[in-house]
């Protein structure tokens, strides 16, 4: 869906809500789970690893650590579920850079070797975790009053410029908004991140290889799921729902 077809300018998409491990419209195999990194989320640190816990506390202010805590502290709590395993036995590594080979590509599970792959993010008072069969990325940001920045949006892909700057002037905030998630999602899914020149695709429609599709995880945020569509062709059941532990 185009961010301008978006029924009365509204930050039309998948619903995600605490705990909706499946929300519908996603591609099959995939999920995504919103988390609350509010100023009272108090995450459990107990199973993050030593570089993890260095990181948190090098965080300067609360917010950000906050954030960082409870994005790293469930991920572990759901890759442990999905794959069987210690939240705290999990080992992750980097797959190479496609664009450099370096070892700073996507985030990947090392042990266990056969878990799915994820993504996560962090903006504002939410985190987004996503898990699919293949590469997959997920974004969220917080939709501001204030207007994008006109150097941003002239280093987009021609096409979502037109978007953003044809959108009211009230709704171009979000406009602009669901396209950077886009972006970012599917950027992320690659493994090159914002290496990649902002004008190089056009997030606005369909990427072919790639179910990009929109989240609305409320509370004033967008976001964004990209998944690549050769690994999620019948492939339902493939990652089993959590348990009920889960929330």
């Amino acid at each position: 869906m185009r961010v301008a077809d978006a029924p009365g300018g509204a930050l039309a998409g998948v619903r995600v809500t605490p705990g909706a491990a499946a929300p519908p419209g996603l591609p099959a195999g995939a999920r995504v789970w919103a988390f609350d990194a509010g100023p009272g989320a108090e995450p459990d640190l107990s199973a993050l690893d030593d570089a993890e816990l260095r990181r948190h506390a090098s965080f300067l202010r609360r917010a950000d650590r906050i954030r960082y805590g409870v994005a790293h502290a469930e991920l572990r709590r759901l890759l442990g579920e999905l794959t069987g395993t210690a939240p705290a036995a999990l080992r992750f590594g980097r797959r190479a850079c496609p664009r450099c080979g370096g070892p700073h590509g996507r985030p990947v599970l090392e042990r266990p070797a056969d878990g799915p792959e994820f993504s996560l993010s962090h903006g504002g008072g939410l985190v987004l975790v996503a898990v699919a069969p293949g590469r997959v990325g997920v974004d969220v940001e917080p939709v501001r009053a204030a207007p994008p920045e006109q150097s941003l949006v002239a280093r987009l892909h021609p096409a979502e410029r037109a978007v953003v700057l044809t959108a009211p002037e009230a709704l171009r905030s979000a406009a602009f908004t669901r396209l950077w998630t886009r972006k970012e999602a599917y950027l992320k899914g690659l493994g090159v991140g914002l290496g990649r020149a902002l004008d190089a695709d056009d997030v606005s429609t369909a990427v072919p290889g790639w179910h990009l599709v929109d989240l609305a995880p409320g509370n004033g945020h967008a976001g964004a799921l990209a998944v690549e569509s050769a690994s999620v062709k019948d492939i339902a059941g493939e990652i089993h729902e959590p348990r009920a532990a889960l929330p």
